[in-house]
């Protein structure tokens, strides 16, 4: 069997890194930087999803009645599509998310799942909303019914992390002929306020990385909860969160600030989807991070109400493990080729955990 994609562009980075003679990360220049990535590109040459867009058309029945601008509008949409004639699972990010953050489990999901893997609105490469009343539930729910049609997809496996696993649980619930089974990665029909609210305040925010090592710094603090990943995992990811600002003179997070300004709007309530899931008929597997504090134990237990539930308890994680780990990967196509519910729950611990370079451990 040949490499995994994560291994590869580990070992790609570590050679670019050990050929630099650079021993303390606070010496890395964006040159170096720059290298990095480069590296990672080249390693996977020929096995990186293509990218494309489509326009979402925003309703006037989906916007604010004081605050829309009275009138359909359009934003472009970007997604990658692996190809090929495997299952077709669609990837939904969290609040920030882009959807490079599921380009290692295309790779290593290819040929058995064919992964499209979507930006939302106001985040990475696509467009943004006109007014910060038109970023909710709604919108993220039609953009990706308009993406099915679009695709000319009748019915898809949905696969969703935080925020995008509470798009696909809606989607389940409202439109069950569109969905064959949803993949939840570490999110549940409820999350409390008290967790949304803090996590608001976190992300809510302007930020600029003026060095390499602050990037690392500071975006290895956000996703210290998502599990055990190499350093090429976490810069592949956090390169294409980010791009660079000359205003700025650093890089600054590529998406619109207004999105999470939304969000903190909406995390005064707790997220309650219990009514939604009890509709949800399809098979459902649970990727859950048994650190998590945002899917905590109480809220699985009530999720097995469900009978076609399967979770699989992954350890030493938190919220939203990281998709990259191969075995876990072919777990994942595993369930979507033969979606029978387990008789208990499996339990996984990441396997490939190199110790890191860059990011702080």
């Amino acid at each position: 069997m040949c490499e995994s994609s994560a291994k590869r562009s580990e070992t790609a980075l570590r050679h670019t890194h050990s050929s630099l003679e650079i021993s303390q990360v606070q010496q890395l220049g964006w040159k170096e930087y720059d290298r990095f990535i480069e590296a990672i590109i080249q390693a996977n040459e020929g096995r990186w999803s293509k990218i494309y867009q489509f326009d979402y058309q925003h309703s006037v029945d989906l916007q604010d009645e004081k605050y829309g601008i009275g009138k359909p509008y359009s934003v472009p949409i970007t997604y990658s599509d692996s190809g090929g004639v495997g299952e077709p699972v669609v990837a939904i990010g969290g609040l920030t998310n882009v959807f490079q953050r599921f380009d290692f489990l295309a790779m290593d999901g290819y040929p058995d799942v064919r992964l499209i893997a979507v930006d939302l609105v106001g985040r990475g490469r696509s467009g943004w909303m006109s007014e910060i009343s038109d970023y909710n539930l709604e919108t993220y729910v039609e953009q990706i019914l308009q993406l099915l049609d679009f695709l000319k997809l009748d019915s898809v496996s949905l696969l969703g992390s935080s925020l995008g696993g509470t798009i696909a649980i809606s989607i389940a619930a409202r439109c069950p002929s569109r969905v064959k089974r949803i993949i939840l990665n570490d999110i549940g029909p409820y999350i409390p306020k008290e967790r949304r609210a803090r996590r608001a305040v976190s992300l809510a925010r302007h930020f600029v990385f003026h060095s390499p090592s602050e990037l690392f710094r500071r975006t290895g603090a956000a996703v210290k909860h998502t599990g055990p990943a190499p350093d090429a995992v976490l810069l592949h990811t956090n390169h294409h969160k980010t791009s660079w600002s000359n205003t700025e003179n650093g890089r600054v997070y590529r998406h619109d600030l207004r999105c999470l300004l939304a969000y903190r709007k909406s995390a005064v309530s707790s997220l309650d989807q219990w009514h939604e899931w009890n509709e949800v008929q399809c098979p459902v597997l649970l990727l859950h991070g048994m650190q998590s504090d945002a899917t905590p134990d109480s809220v699985v237990d009530r999720m097995r109400e469900h009978r076609l539930l399967s979770v699989v308890q992954i350890e030493g994680t938190g919220h939203t493990p990281n998709l990259a780990d191969r075995p876990l990967i072919e777990s994942i196509a595993l369930w979507v080729r033969n979606d029978d519910p387990f008789d208990k729950d499996k339990f996984y611990r990441v396997q490939y955990n190199p110790k890191r370079i860059l990011y702080p451990s």
